[in-house]
């Protein structure tokens, strides 16, 4: 029978969309990956700008409204929020773009340290390892949690304050756009930004499950290859749709238990990696970062050249990230939203920042320093072999073979991937599954069996992207192509959440 409090358009169109996208790719690699490198041309290159200006304002835009008025008001009528400080940080760090943090943490830093954003036609090998120790701390911090958390804060503002009952992105434009979300334009919003999150959470998946099976490979002493990632994506696919039956309840214990993971997994190459190597270059980067923050934030490389005839770094890097990010908007800071009940607008977004910037930095500057430390000092030199066409989930795995007790950081590592994968999709999977209903009252879940769709087709476009074994240019442009959309729903989520705040009056 069919259930009339079902949006089944948002059902039907992203899942035909992505199976025919998955089906090109599959079936036609070398094709897609024409068409793919002339969109990047298109949204990477001509428009790269506009990403850029995108990161300032929500940057900017957060900070104004937690320091404005506005920001003292109450999301709900509780005395205190629904979740503790420690386990609330946990949940938001957890629920962040899953195991790539790991991924990214161990192996961006290569690709900064062989590039050069300077333009100087030489640098020296201090100037590398000072720019691969600050790039990735500016890659994954203020800027880029700025793009879930003002949304955060307006998603919160209309669940909390205004009551609606309504838990989609077309219902947050409603103050700018009033009842034209209930029609076309509502719904195809919604069908966009559901499109553009199966787009940013397939690129996740694709770059970070092979190392998860390299990992497990090397543990179990045999190779099955890109069939063993396949077959993990299917099994973190059981797993976050088994935890569908426990909850909210259960998503705060695995993000406990996924903090627990990844701490451990930091102590072991914090203490028996080089430390004061890993401490000193981390506050060199922090302080590097802080100090060069505005000319990072707005450098677009209009040569698209630097000295030594490398193309636009920031097209490449801060461009993709940008996109990266704001394609995982979508669910990321509904999820936030929702659990951050009992807070002021100024406790979530400040709060939010701290705990997503903390984890995230703390990451890279134990990962990324052990893994540059192995570089500077050459016993690993991971350069030479990423121009050799050595896989990344590869070199990851030589740089671990530098630690004793290899097996066990290696088990640790993939224990550790596969449950921020859980916890992230077992958060993404119950904000989606609410898009799906017309009718959605805060204190109701949507029913279990829109969650184990989603989490089915969630990993349908990964698996196709590994198997066509996608080059990691395409996935940058298949983030900053979803992003392009996306980004215009979030200028127009943002201006409906300050129009509906000038008439916000104290009860």
């Amino acid at each position: 029978m069919k259930n009339r409090n079902i949006n089944y358009h948002i059902l039907i169109f992203p899942l035909c969309i992505i199976v025919v996208i998955a089906g090109l790719v599959t079936t036609f690699p070398d094709g897609a990956a024409v068409v793919i490198n002339n969109l990047f041309d298109i949204f990477g290159n001509r428009f790269g700008a506009f990403y850029i200006l995108m990161g300032l304002f929500t940057l900017v835009g957060s900070v104004v409204v937690a320091a404005s008025k506005y920001g003292t008001i109450k999301l709900g009528n509780i005395d205190r929020p629904v979740y503790g400080n420690f386990k609330w940080g946990a949940m938001i760090f957890t629920s962040t773009m899953a195991a790539d943090i790991l991924y990214w943490s161990l192996i961006e830093w290569v690709y900064y340290y062989q590039a050069n954003p300077t333009g100087l036609i030489e640098l020296s090998a201090a100037q590398r390892q000072q720019i691969a120790s600050t790039y990735p701390l500016f890659h994954w911090g203020p800027i880029p949690w700025s793009f879930y958390i003002l949304p955060a804060a307006a998603y919160a503002y209309m669940f909390f304050v205004k009551n609606r009952n309504r838990q989609t992105l077309s219902e947050a434009c409603r103050p700018l756009l009033n009842k034209k979300v209930d029609g076309f334009l509502g719904k195809l919003i919604d069908t966009v930004a559901v499109v553009g999150l199966l787009g940013g959470t397939a690129t996740t998946f694709a770059l970070a499950t092979p190392l998860i099976a390299g990992a497990i490979n090397k543990v179990l002493g045999f190779t099955l290859g890109k069939g063993l990632a396949i077959v993990i994506l299917l099994f973190v696919g059981v797993i976050f749709t088994a935890a569908v039956f426990w909850g909210m309840k259960f998503i705060a214990r695995l993000a406990l238990i996924n903090v627990g993971l990844f701490t451990a997994l930091l102590l072991f190459v914090f203490f028996l990696g080089p430390t004061r190597f890993i401490v000193e270059s981390g506050i060199s980067g922090v302080g590097n970062m802080i100090n060069n923050f505005i000319t990072m934030s707005t450098w677009t490389d209009p040569l698209r050249v630097t000295g030594d005839g490398v193309s636009g770094f920031p097209q490449q890097w801060t461009i993709f990230y940008w996109a990266y990010w704001i394609a995982w908007f979508v669910a990321t800071p509904f999820f936030i939203a929702k659990i951050s009940e009992g807070r002021t607008i100024r406790q979530m977004i400040f709060g939010a920042f701290f705990y997503g910037i903390a984890g995230t930095f703390t990451s890279f500057i134990v990962f990324g320093n052990f893994g540059l430390y192995q570089q500077v000092t050459g016993k690993v030199d991971t350069t030479a072999l990423l121009e050799e066409g050595v896989a990344p989930s590869d070199i990851i795995l030589r740089l671990f073979d530098q630690l004793p007790l290899t097996q066990v950081v290696l088990a640790l590592l993939a224990i550790t991937m596969i449950a921020f994968y859980a916890s992230t999709f077992d958060a993404i999977t119950l904000v989606v599954a609410g898009f799906c209903r017309k009718t959605l009252k805060q204190d109701e879940q949507p029913e279990k069996y829109l969650r184990v769709f989603w989490a089915l087709v969630f990993i349908i476009l990964p698996i196709s992207l590994i198997w066509s074994e996608s080059t990691l240019g395409m996935l940058q442009t298949i983030s900053i192509l979803v992003a392009f959309p996306l980004s215009v729903i979030i200028l127009l989520i943002v201006f409906s959440f300050i129009k509906e705040m000038k008439t916000h009056k104290e009860k």
